[in-house]
């Protein structure tokens, strides 16, 4: 295999200086060289070589923001992207959840305006449209923008930030509520897309985000949500500070399940009515505990990492010796971070399955295992199934409870590797 390791130009690569404020940048964790997390080849690729980017996660002294360098342009990344949000009914559950809630609590009706920025395939906003809420999705990513405006979600292609904010603004565009669901961590020019959120809010809306939440990061030694779609990394801290920059402020914050532990903040404009709870408060005084503004706690995190994938390869390695087939399930984006930081390749992974059909015949970015379609597991009966969405283990498996008719088992590698019966 021909691999090419990219040396990004100055205007990408990492300059020593924080992307928000401007704090100088320590070391947090490097794993390495790898591909595009989804990039999926074709038979048609194999044969060609792979860009491999630094996965080299820095963080400010001052405002304390993970982050790893622009190596790659969104529109790269997003030109023909493969994650479709849709084939999780446990994050189609958390949508639906979501939206009722927030119906609820900020009585949105048909006077509203709802806008989600980063709306995928339009599984969260299908269900605005069906309480008859005005609303618009905004979405780069062909791919999942055409699946949204297939299924009847008004949806936009664009990339959003302060040009696309004040297009909006002057057609009477102003959102009483915007959403953002895991898209800060794939936003280079944070500034420029924060500066875009108070000028689309309307004055007393309100702005969901939802992130995975470093401190869990950390704490769970989840670096395999680590990869070059996702350029920074938060606490509520570093949010805090970004919103503050822009004149507004988190006002709530719920801790949530999905992806392995995220945050909910909820903000608005700094001069706005909402009040701020207490559950902003304890936050503050737990991310302070947990040592996120100790740089030590950062530095220290790259040896635990190591740790976990000397145990993991140990165990793909003993499994292998004993003539045991281990497959995979699921073909996420953290699965091609860890796949390829701890150099798993067909000799230890025979192959991976995947419920979206875009991925089938396909191979993983770096690792060129083969994904197929879930029914390969029942055919091939292999003796572990690997979890690499390890987030959704239980909802997987409970899909794959037949494999304990054969004996096989489960091994979840995160946060630490463990076999399941």
């Amino acid at each position: 295999m021909n691999v090419d390791v990219a040396a990004p130009s100055l205007s990408r690569a990492a300059t020593g200086a924080c992307r928000v404020c401007g704090g100088a940048l320590h070391p947090f964790v490097d794993l390495g060289v790898s591909p595009l997390c989804e990039s999926f080849l074709t038979c048609e690729q194999l044969d060609a070589g792979e860009m491999f980017y630094p996965l080299d996660v820095k963080v400010c002294g001052t405002c304390y923001l993970a982050q790893l360098a622009e190596y790659v342009a969104p529109e790269k990344i997003f030109d023909d992207y493969a994650y479709f949000s849709s084939f999780s009914q446990a994050w189609l559950a958390h949508a639906r959840e979501y939206v009722a809630a927030m119906v609820e609590r900020f009585a949105l009706g048909a006077q509203s305006f709802v806008v989600e920025i980063a709306s995928n395939d339009g599984y969260l906003l299908k269900n605005v449209v069906a309480r008859g809420i005005p609303c618009l999705g905004i979405e780069p990513a062909h791919t999942v923008a055409t699946a949204a405006l297939a299924g009847g979600t008004p949806t936009r292609m664009a990339f959003f930030g302060r040009a696309l904010a004040e297009e909006m603004a002057a057609a009477g565009q102003c959102a009483d509520l915007v959403v953002g669901n895991n898209v800060l961590a794939q936003v280079p020019n944070l500034n420029d897309f924060t500066a875009g959120l108070r000028i689309l809010l309307k004055p007393e809306g309100v702005i969901t985000l939802e992130f995975p939440h470093l401190a869990r990061l950390i704490a769970g030694n989840q670096f395999d949500t680590i990869y070059h779609e996702h350029f920074s990394y938060f606490s509520l801290a570093a949010i805090e500070a970004l919103l503050a920059r822009h004149a507004l402020r988190v006002f709530d914050v719920e801790e949530l399940w999905t992806h392995g532990g995220s945050l909910r903040v909820f903000a608005c404009r700094a001069e706005a009515a909402h009040l701020e709870q207490p559950s902003v408060g304890r936050l503050r005084i737990a991310e302070a505990a947990a040592g996120l503004k100790d740089l030590a706690t950062y530095t220290a995190f790259g040896a635990n990492v190591e740790q976990l994938k000397h145990a993991l390869l140990t165990l793909l390695i003993e499994c292998r010796q004993r003539g045991a087939r281990v497959a995979g399930y699921g073909a996420p984006g953290k699965g091609n971070t860890l796949l390829n930081f701890c150099g798993i390749r067909t000799d230890l992974l025979a192959f991976t399955v995947d419920r979206n059909p875009y991925k089938w015949g396909r191979f993983l970015p770096g690792t060129r295992i083969p994904v197929r379609p879930p029914e390969a597991i029942e055919a091939e009966r292999p003796d572990y199934v690997l979890i690499l969405p390890w987030n959704l283990r239980e909802e997987i498996m409970q899909q794959l409870a037949p494999i304990r008719a054969w004996g096989g088992r489960f091994i979840v590698p995160i946060p630490w590797p463990d076999v399941v019966a």
